[in-house]
Formats: C-alpha cells, structure tokens, sequence
C-alpha cells in the first residue's frame, strides 16, 4: 500500500489528463492539518489536561492551548480563558496523522459511510469533525466518561473545490458515494 507522501509524489501523473495540468507546480499539494478541539464547558483544568494528554497522544504533537478572544456573560467565559486546544502539523507527521486517519481511524467509526464531498470548501481544503476521539487506536484503554470530539482541518494548495475534490479522491479520502435520487 502507498502512502499518501508517495501519492502525493505521483499526483501529477494521475491528475495532469483530468485536471489539464501542464506543469508539475500545478499540481495541488498538502500544506497542513488542523487539530482543533474544544473544551469551552470544561471548567475543570484535570478534564482540560486530559483532552491535551490525549491529543498529544493522537497527534504526536503536544496542543497550543487557545484563550476565549472575548468575555461573554451568558457562557461566564472572560477573556484569556482556556476554550480549546490545537494541534499543527506539517510534514512526516503530518502525512503519518492522515494515514493513520484514512487507514485506521475512519474505518472504526460506527455507521461511517464517507465523508461528505460538501466538506470541501472553495478554496480547496477540507474538514472533517470526529465525534468521539476513542476511534484512533491511542486512545482506546481509556475513560468512557471523558469523550470528546474534534476537527480536522486540511490544507492544500488546490485552487477549487473541483480540484480539491480530483486531489483527495486520488490520495484516498473515503468520500459518499452519490446515489441517484429517485421519487416515486
């Protein structure tokens, strides 16, 4: 099996014919991965110390912790509090985190039946939102009670959702097979 760094070495190849490419630098690329995850309604610093353990597990990268950029009375946030963490990541652990995402990770999701191509924005990245953070094999031995989930955000150089959706059908994202739609 390929791994996404070899791909994306042969993606030329693959999308020149498709796309209309007539030169390597073209040809999109991934820049990127976001890991974002929220705990606005932990106020408990073990609970948020938990959610960073973890992803640092998932990731292979310690979380950035993020504060509240405003005060907001009705969710009692000030400003500087703590309401999310996020996770960076570029090259060798960047396409180590997607393999393991497409391989691994989305394959154990219960009822998975492709991402949405609708996640796809127009500037060419997309994003994925896990609910539970048990389906990365890292993250299995523990606590029930202390599930969260997160989003992925990926970063390519593609230029439209059209391109973008050429580049990551051919890396390999599981997308929703479009069933035609009939009415009796």
């Amino acid at each position: 099996m390929k791994t996404l760094k070899d791909k994306q070495k042969e993606a030329f190849s693959a999308l020149k014919d498709k796309m209309g490419y007539r030169n390597v630098m073209q040809t999109p690329r991934l820049l990127k991965v976001v890991v974002n995850a929220g705990v606005g309604s932990f106020k408990d610093k073990k609970k948020i110390e938990v959610v960073q353990d973890r992803l640092a597990k998932i990731t292979g990268q310690k979380p950035a912790i993020r504060g509240a950029k405003k005060s907001i009375a009705t969710y009692k946030t000030r400003t500087g509090d703590t309401v999310g963490t996020q996770v960076t990541l570029r090259g060798p652990r960047m396409y180590a985190f997607l393999d393991k995402l497409l391989h691994i990770a989305l394959p154990r999701t219960k009822d998975f039946r492709g991402i949405s191509a609708g996640a796809i924005d127009e500037i060419g990245n997309i994003t994925i939102g896990i609910k539970e953070h048990t389906i990365f094999p890292e993250a299995t031995d523990e606590d029930l009670r202390d599930v969260f989930g997160f989003g992925i955000t990926v970063v390519t150089t593609a230029k439209t959702t059209q391109e973008a959706k050429a580049y990551f059908d051919y890396l390999g994202f599981p997308f929703k097979k479009e069933e035609a739609k009939t009415r009796k």
